[in-house]
């Protein structure tokens, strides 16, 4: 069996309505295997006016906002129009890509007809109940997302510290890595503009803190915005730079008075913006990869990263960055304040981590996913 023998049926919470680095890893996943001959058809909710134009065939599935996330979608349910979609596609292998009603009916769906389901972990849902004061509940979230994996055939990670984690989880026993790309045409230290800079009021020689990422408090916007006021109480009064935009974006602003907001940015515009700060703070926990880390690496920023999944896997502590304890305010703060006052360390790191940066081909990578693909569709032959 080749490349252009497989019909994958992908079902996603979120493919293209709203933007994030995991369905912007799924689309370009996407078109990769169309460019190899691979039949794709994706099931995700839809809405009238998307973040941007799906790669592919989008079929819809009903869905509901989710409470206090309106913003983003519930998957609730194939309707009888999708069921004979998906019947009439007729794929030989199944790709759910987040934990949602619609991909548990897919993997049962999928099960009756003994076809092979391969999941993509782009998340550590467990860990956003930290964020609504429901850490009590991980245990239990972890046992239904055990419950749904170990439904699979195998999982794919972003990161061998993500992998990890789900073996220690005992979530799969055939896990392997799907690892994320950066686009150098984009991310590059050519890409930075003092020009940019002075217009948003940054000094051509004020090191800048730099944030990226949606402005959801998931991102850690509280331990971002402690460790600021920790590094002023030392006298240390950096530029600080916010990419992004979410529903948090007032609490940040407030929490951060004389940032810089720039909102979103795509394309040339935000490796522009990304080159352009001196120092990517990055606290999140949550990140299974961490595309911001590799972006701002590929443009030869240092990162500070908390010591979690996706960053460890990236960062090399003391030579391309600092990976500190996560919620260590007073530790973040001092590996930044080390940044600020030393321009040659800045340098030193930042491009150790641009070299870093260009082990990570999307083409080799989205091969990765292609050849398990491969793999499960034989094995299911093989015991047929």
């Amino acid at each position: 069996m080749e490349i252009a023998d497989l019909r994958i049926a992908l079902f996603s919470g979120n493919y293209n309505y709203v933007r994030d680095g995991a369905n912007q890893a799924l689309n370009r996943l996407v078109g990769y295997l169309l460019s190899q001959g691979a039949t794709v058809r994706v099931y995700s909710p839809v809405i009238a006016n998307p973040a941007f134009e799906a790669t592919g065939d989008l079929v819809g599935v009903r869905a509901l906002p989710i409470p206090t996330r309106g913003e983003y979608r519930m998957p609730l349910s194939l309707s009888g129009k999708a069921r004979r979609n998906l019947v009439a596609f007729a794929p030989n292998v199944v790709h759910v890509s987040s934990p949602d009603p619609v991909a548990h009916q897919a993997v049962t769906w999928a099960r009756h007809r003994r076809l092979p389901v391969l999941a993509s972990v782009h998340t550590r849902f467990e860990t956003y109940l930290r964020y609504y004061n429901m850490a009590w509940a991980e245990p239990a979230m972890e046992a239904m997302l055990r419950r749904f994996y170990r439904r699979c055939d195998a999982l794919v990670a972003p990161s061998e510290s993500m992998a990890q984690v789900l073996r220690e989880q005992r979530m799969n026993y055939d896990v392997s890595i799907w690892s994320r790309g950066v686009d150098r045409d984009i991310f590059h230290p050519g890409a930075r503009s003092l020009e940019w800079r002075r217009a948003n009021g940054i000094g051509d020689e004020e090191p800048t803190i730099g944030f990226l990422g949606r402005l959801v408090m998931e991102k850690g916007l509280d331990v971002f915005s402690d460790s600021i006021d920790e590094l002023r109480r030392r006298g240390v009064y950096p530029k600080v730079l916010v990419i992004g935009e979410g529903p948090a974006r007032d609490w940040f602003e407030a929490r951060l008075p004389g940032a810089k907001f720039v909102g979103f940015q795509q394309g040339a515009d935000l490796g522009r913006a990304v080159a352009s700060m001196d120092i990517l703070f990055n606290p999140s926990v949550t990140e299974t990869f961490g595309n911001v880390t590799l972006e701002a690496m590929a443009c030869g920023i240092p990162v500070v990263a908390a010591a979690a999944t996706g960053s460890e896997s990236l960062v090399e502590d003391h030579v391309s960055g600092r990976l500190i304890r996560p919620g260590a305010v007073h530790q973040f703060a001092e590996a930044l304040r080390n940044y600020v006052a030393n321009p040659e360390l800045r340098t030193r790191h930042g491009a150790a981590g641009e070299t870093r940066a260009q082990d990570f081909s999307w083409d080799k990578i989205n091969q990765a996913v292609a050849d398990t693909y491969l793999r499960l569709v034989r094995q299911k032959l093989a015991r047929a």
